[in-house]
């Protein structure tokens, strides 16, 4: 019999010194199963990207339709490919106006280095903010924009020209001037523990931006598609980008990301040089296939509309001493305990129960909440009541 654990740990390339070793042997709706009929409620939809649940009939019928066309052809940018025409024209339908043209990738790093290289380009300018403690993909690139030293130092040097700022400090937005190129930020930063900014912060951010001619560049990787209760999180805060960062939730559960911009900004990337921006597998028929039936999912099914109602049972479930501050928007949520330790234990716990919930990246006293969008009531209760007994249990 083999051993796929222990091939594992021997033959592909480890990002920790404790992996989980959980071994998935198949997934459906909001459930992870093992080899040996394990069954786990997924509450992560791994990490933002399984909106509609796991291998959503729609998504598999289309993934299976395409598959009987064809698969790769040619260098992006080159055939018109109808799954990436149909799938852009769509998702240009569902954004303001100002947006006319979608650059697909494989990943959401590959977005935020396509977004930072247009900024450049478009405004002639070099400096690019961020945030402190942002998350914005590992490449190299996206790593220079990582607010977080102790994971850029290791990889020293990166790209120049990077400030931060910190978020949500509007005092801070005196450091955008005549020559920042771009400031880059998440509409909600995720992986410093679900800090939701305010919409007069926002607000404040865009007018800086048009006043210096920098450009304003969402970063939605984990927000968008319905997570936080509207299509788009930016929606939350009366304003609009520049250029939008996509990728998780686009693809119904295959790799894709996107950047989004206005035709004028994208249109840098044409002539010199010619070929200013490419990607080999950029916008692959099949995850555009699939992205095209999860966004109809979305829609069709409602299930933007009723991420209110299932965020407000979950904090109602939860609202217990232990929990310090239950912080988020719509099913985008962490639980704040007192230290790792504690995260630590009830994740686990909560495994061995049949549960899936992590925490993040630069904030490891707090866990994850991100179920799919499908979760139902009751399954919401059932996952509280596990979480509730890991607290009482550790904390």
């Amino acid at each position: 019999m083999i051993n796929n654990r222990a091939l594992f740990l021997q033959n592909t390339a480890q990002t920790s010194d404790s992996p989980r070793l959980l071994e998935i042997e198949r997934a459906e709706g909001i459930y992870l199963y093992g080899p040996q009929g394990e069954k786990y409620m997924d509450l992560v939809s791994g990490f933002n990207v399984s909106n509609i649940g796991h291998r959503h009939p729609r998504v598999l019928q289309a993934i299976e339709e395409q598959l009987a066309k064809f698969m790769h052809v040619t260098v992006y940018g080159e055939f018109v490919q109808a799954p990436q025409v149909m799938f852009a024209t769509e998702l240009l339908a569902v954004l303001p106006e100002s947006f006319g043209s979608v650059y697909f990738t494989n990943s959401g790093a590959e977005a935020v280095e396509g977004s930072m290289k247009i900024a450049k380009k478009f405004t002639g300018r070099r400096e690019i903010i961020a945030a402190r403690e942002a998350y914005h993909g590992s490449t190299q690139g996206a790593l220079s924009l990582i607010g977080n030293d102790a994971y850029r130092e290791a990889y020293a040097p990166l790209l120049p020209d990077i400030s931060f700022i910190d978020y949500n400090s509007q005092t801070d937005l005196a450091a955008i001037t005549e020559r920042t190129a771009a400031v880059i930020v998440e509409a909600i930063q995720g992986e410093a523990g679900v800090r939701v900014p305010t919409a007069t912060y926002m607000k404040a951010l865009r007018e800086k931006c048009t006043e210096t001619g920098a450009l304003l560049i969402f970063d939605e990787i984990q927000t968008g598609f319905g997570r936080t209760g509207k299509l788009f999180a930016f929606e939350h805060f009366g304003i609009v980008p520049d250029i939008l960062m996509l990728a998780k939730g686009i693809g119904g559960g295959m790799p894709l990301g996107a950047f989004v911009a206005p035709k004028e900004i994208m249109d840098v990337i044409k002539a010199n040089p010619m070929l200013g921006h490419i990607t080999t597998f950029g916008g692959h028929p099949v995850s555009c296939a699939s992205a095209r039936a999860s966004l109809q999912v979305i829609q069709e099914e409602n299930l933007v509309p009723a991420v209110e109602a299932k965020a407000a049972l979950f904090r109602s479930e939860l609202a217990i001493p232990q929990i310090r501050e239950i912080r988020g928007l719509g099913l985008m949520m962490c639980l704040q305990l007192d230290n790792f330790d504690q995260v630590y234990q009830v994740s686990n716990y909560c495994a061995s129960k049949g549960l899936i919930i992590d925490w993040y990246l630069h904030c490891e006293t707090a866990l994850r909440i991100a179920p799919p969008l499908t979760i139902t009531e009751d399954e919401i209760r059932e996952a509280c009541k596990i979480i509730r007994e890991a607290i009482a249990k550790f904390c």
